[in-house]
């Protein structure tokens, strides 16, 4: 809830004149605590300055309300707690407006998704004559404590994964630059397809693509990057993660009779971390090579294969394979079992990277 810095709003009006009475039910209940402050009053109260409380309301996500009193002591006590991080010295101030951000970023797109697929489904009217009103409140009611635990529960696991990834890095330099093996996986020809079928039809291909390949990432290792309707974005701590990921997306989707083919393309090198997303000329080049993909194939570049080959993931060369395997057979043994194989494409230039050899 940004804020302006005019006065201290202490004859604001209240910011519920002719809101729905409905929604002010839910926001109590959600919230835990009724409106008694107006901005102003509530920097006041936490002993923030105006300045500070807006950066971090603006960081947060939420809309303007000039000095109407709709705030309230979760409000005050969340701008104590950021502020006092800030005063121990355990956040710098560019710090804690960034936590702000990241958080309410992260929660906004949750939030939207739970009452868009999850709530709508759940409060249709279950008898003739009852509104969805009327179910609303009692079903909120109920779900409010248990979602909040999960969402706790899966915030701990994923700061607890997070964390052992950092205390593993080489140095403190590759906590923020790390060598991480990128993807992008696309939908080939949605553009048309948007032209062609019906927005709820449209809705539920995007839906089952961006849950089929964000299950697909997470049990093959992989870390969801983001999902940007037709393309997913993510990224692994090794080559042969995120080729497997990359072979079973395509083949997952092959054999959905609904889903247009797939084009994936990955590189392998230095990738700059911040507020959950990646950055750099890997994640660039991961997405130039998608572009250029033909269909149901994967693309990677040469640093990228170089990996598979040192991690002997990938044969060298079929010639070294075949000659590995005719040896091998000679000498009574099984042969190298490798799990990808590697064929090399025409050098390409590729915009603003110049020419690379898929």
């Amino acid at each position: 809830m940004t804020v302006d810095d005019s006065g201290s709003g202490e004859d604001a009006q209240g910011a519920d004149s002719g809101e729905d009475p409905l929604a002010l039910r839910l926001e109590g209940l959600i919230l835990g605590a009724e409106r008694r402050y107006t901005p102003f009053q509530a920097a006041r109260s936490a002993g923030v300055s105006m300045e500070l409380a807006s950066r971090f309301w603006r960081a947060m996500g939420f809309a303007d309300i000039g000095q109407a009193k709709a705030l309230t002591e979760a409000d005050v006590l969340a701008l104590r707690r950021l502020a006092g991080l800030v005063e121990a010295g355990l956040l710098s101030e560019a710090m804690a407006v960034q936590v702000a951000r990241s958080t309410g970023q992260t929660t906004a797109r949750l939030a939207e998704w739970q009452i868009d697929s999850f709530l709508e489904g759940l409060t249709e009217p279950p008898e003739p004559g009852m509104t969805r009103t009327e179910v609303t409140y009692p079903i909120v009611e109920l779900l409010l404590p248990e979602l909040e635990e999960f969402l706790v529960y899966v915030w701990r696991r994923q700061l607890a994964a997070s964390a052992g990834r950092v205390v593993q890095a080489a140095d403190d330099e590759e906590m923020v630059d790390r060598r991480l093996a990128v993807g992008f996986a696309d939908l080939v020809g949605f553009t048309r397809l948007t032209r062609r079928m019906e927005e709820e039809e449209l809705g539920e291909l995007v839906e089952a693509f961006e849950t089929t390949a964000a299950d697909l990432v997470a049990a093959n290792g992989g870390r969801l990057i983001k999902t940007l309707g037709d393309e997913v974005l993510y990224a692994a701590d090794d080559a042969g993660t995120a080729a497997e990921i990359a072979l079973r997306l395509i083949e997952t989707m092959a054999y959905d009779e609904t889903m247009p083919e797939l084009r994936v393309g990955m590189a392998f090198g230095t990738v700059t971390t911040r507020m959950g997303d990646v950055f750099g000329t890997t994640v660039n080049l991961a997405s130039r090579l998608t572009s250029i993909a033909p269909k149901d194939a994967v693309l990677v570049d040469t640093a990228f294969a170089e990996e598979l080959i040192r991690t002997q993931d990938a044969p060298a060369s079929e010639a070294e394979a075949a000659e590995e395997a005719a040896t091998a057979e000679k000498e009574g043994e099984e042969p190298p079992a490798y799990r990808f194989a590697l064929q090399p494409m025409w050098q390409r230039p590729v915009r603003g990277l110049g020419v690379v050899e898929p």
